[in-house]
């Protein structure tokens, strides 16, 4: 390893730290990966809900990010059921359902069936 990049990234353990962690993250099964992306983006949708811990959860409600959210957890979630088996993806998608509901009622202007977020990977939720 040359001094310039020592010097511009760091030490070398902090460098071979970094190499260890990647290698790691080679070691976790696809199945993990996608339950725990799909965990992340569940926690985020139901802050943007309003629905987080705290006084303060209501004033996080931000429907538009919640949108994006709750569409990146069904594509990720419909594309990777049939890879993840129904033991898998039967929590996903009922939380994923669970959230576009939550969406639904936290909209002062529900979109129509089929038309809400996700809805044009998951079918219409109701």
């Amino acid at each position: 390893m040359s001094d310039e990049h020592v010097h511009r990234f760091g030490s070398a353990e902090s460098v071979d730290s970094v190499d260890a962690q990647v290698m790691d993250i080679g070691e976790v099964p696809a199945i993990e990966i996608i339950q725990t992306v799909s965990l992340h983006l569940m926690s985020a949708t139901a802050v943007y809900l309003g629905l987080g811990d705290g006084p303060d959860a209501a004033s996080q409600l931000d429907l538009a990010e919640a949108r994006k959210l709750i569409e990146a957890l069904a594509g990720l979630v419909t594309a990777s059921a049939p890879d993840l088996g129904d033991h898998h993806a039967r929590p996903l998608r009922d939380g994923l359902r669970t959230l576009q509901l939550a969406f639904r009622e936290a909209s002062p202007y529900p979109d129509p069936p089929g038309k809400g977020p996700g809805e044009r990977y998951t079918g219409p939720v109701a």
